[in-house]
């Protein structure tokens, strides 16, 4: 089997995964949910607080040096990156052990909840961040056409992942791995994206996007 072949059969698993989700994202919002709905939830609420709380954090905010916070994450980009766990074409330990044990409708499940945590805002700072260093990071984002994919909050959407207030060291070495080929994708872009990227401009676009502005500046801080 080709690469490309794999990543069409990949791509055809997860849409019939994460269709359920989909569906009722591009609908809107239920106005009440169904019984079984709520009782499910409250479930994978219980599970989430048992597994995976102690690392994510129980409001999705990770506390923990190189693990991402959940909170605000997509439903669809939530059981994409389970699913990559689980099926071992992301290598991460810890993970593939929790995800392995997984079935699909826990996969759902759990990416359902995770889309139900509010996004936070950026943690305290001990300073306030570098201005220089910001109008960098907002300019690497621009030409590198972060905004396109994620948003020009980066909050992200359905397959594309919120990147917006996201761990900063987490964000780096995300951002290395895919420019190494490390990290996978299921798409090219990310990998194009960073390709060409000095490692201090990955390191800038980090710290700027971990400590985006609620408005951002404008083009030269001013």
């Amino acid at each position: 089997m080709t690469r490309h072949t794999a990543m069409v059969a990949m791509m055809a698993m997860l849409w019939t995964l994460a269709l359920p989700a989909f569906a009722q994202a591009t609908k809107g919002a239920q106005p009440k949910a169904a019984p079984a709905a709520a009782s499910g939830a409250k479930v994978y609420a219980e599970r989430y607080a048992a597994l995976c709380a102690a690392c994510h954090g129980a409001d999705g905010r990770s506390e923990m040096q190189g693990v991402p916070s959940l909170a605000g994450q997509h439903s669809f980009y939530a059981i994409t990156q389970l699913f990559l766990f689980r099926e071992g074409r992301r290598a991460n330990e810890a993970m593939t052990a929790v995800a392995k044990t997984m079935k699909d409708e826990d996969l759902r499940g759990f990416s359902d909840f995770i889309a139900t945590l509010p996004a936070l805002a950026p943690a305290a700072a001990a300073a306030p961040p570098d201005a220089a260093r910001m109008a960098r990071g907002q300019a690497l984002a621009q030409e590198n056409r972060c905004v396109i994919c994620h948003g020009a909050d980066l909050s992200g959407g359905q397959q594309v992942p919120r990147i917006a207030h996201q761990r900063e060291e987490y964000l780096a070495l995300t951002l290395q791995e895919f420019r190494s080929g490390k990290r996978p994708g299921y798409t090219q872009a990310m990998g194009e994206a960073v390709g060409r990227m000095a490692s201090e401009d990955l390191d800038t676009l980090a710290y700027y996007v971990a400590r985006l502005p609620t408005a951002p500046p404008k083009p030269g801080g001013k």
